[in-house]
């Protein structure tokens, strides 16, 4: 199985720029187009929070209308600049997200089981994972020994890049890592929000967090940097699913680039 995961796209109401100069919407839609060339073609795609800028549901139409060109069914989750209320009513056909409460759930019908955590604290930030929605999680775990796929928006440990470590997970971490740690199979735990690829080995399992499909956080890794971005080349990331092997992670740049080529 073949997954590809889309994050913080940040899009904006149909002919506005974020932050007045970057058009998030043009690099989405480069990003679907991307998606959609890719042979083989992924079974599904994972949308890892910062769907929109504002969480207003005009974003989430604009939207919308772009994720409806993907060939492969799509899974949303919120991230901190996102709004459950308007992005459940406007992806209403998402059958899987719950009409109320938290956005958490499950998909049981592919070779790899998904779950996917709520993170958003609105108005803030940082993420957060209470009682209520770890308990969830710890139930939900506990009803398989599949392997499982666990995506969220904000990543549950340090990157180095001090402004994003002080806006990650900041409830509910440690309880997290037990939790992922005493059940051994979650194979792989997916994140957005630092808008940069990064790996780690976290709670006896692998975690990563993708690229955006827009900007990119800059890579500032001295004590006290400011929070910055750059324009560095979008990309998204591709999680190849095989038997025995487990879960392969690529990042793949969106754009037009030389080659491919013969090495010799």
């Amino acid at each position: 199985m073949l997954i590809a995961q889309i994050s913080d796209m940040h899009i904006k109401k149909p002919g506005e720029l974020l932050y007045g100069r970057i058009d998030t919407q043009g690099y989405l839609e480069r990003a679907v187009a991307h998606v959609n060339a890719l042979d083989p073609s992924p079974d599904i795609a994972l949308v890892t929070g910062d769907l929109v800028d504002s969480g207003k549901p005009e974003e989430y139409e604009n939207l919308k209308r772009m994720l409806s060109a993907l060939r492969m069914p799509f899974y949303l989750i919120p991230g901190n600049h996102d709004a459950r209320d308007p992005l459940r009513e406007v992806f209403s056909e998402h059958t899987y997200l719950p009409r109320s409460g938290f956005l958490q759930y499950v998909v049981e019908d592919l070779p790899l089981r998904l779950i996917a955590l709520d993170t958003l604290v609105p108005g803030k930030g940082f993420g957060a994972l209470c009682q209520e929605r770890l308990d969830w999680l710890d139930a939900r775990l506990k009803e398989s020994d599949r392997h499982t796929l666990l995506y969220m928006h904000h990543p549950p440990f340090d990157c180095g890049i001090d402004a994003f470590d002080a806006a990650r997970l900041n409830e509910g971490a440690e309880r997290l890592a037990e939790i992922v740690r005493a059940r051994g199979t979650v194979e792989r735990v997916l994140c957005g929000h630092v808008h940069r690829p990064i790996q780690v080995r976290w709670a006896g399992t692998m975690a990563s967090i993708a690229p955006s499909t827009a900007h990119q956080g800059t890579l500032d890794l001295r004590p006290d940097a400011k929070l910055s971005m750059t324009m560095e080349p979008p990309g998204i990331a591709l999680h190849l699913w095989r038997p025995p092997t487990g879960l392969v992670t690529h990042l793949s740049y969106v754009g037009t680039y030389d080659g491919p080529r013969p090495f010799r």
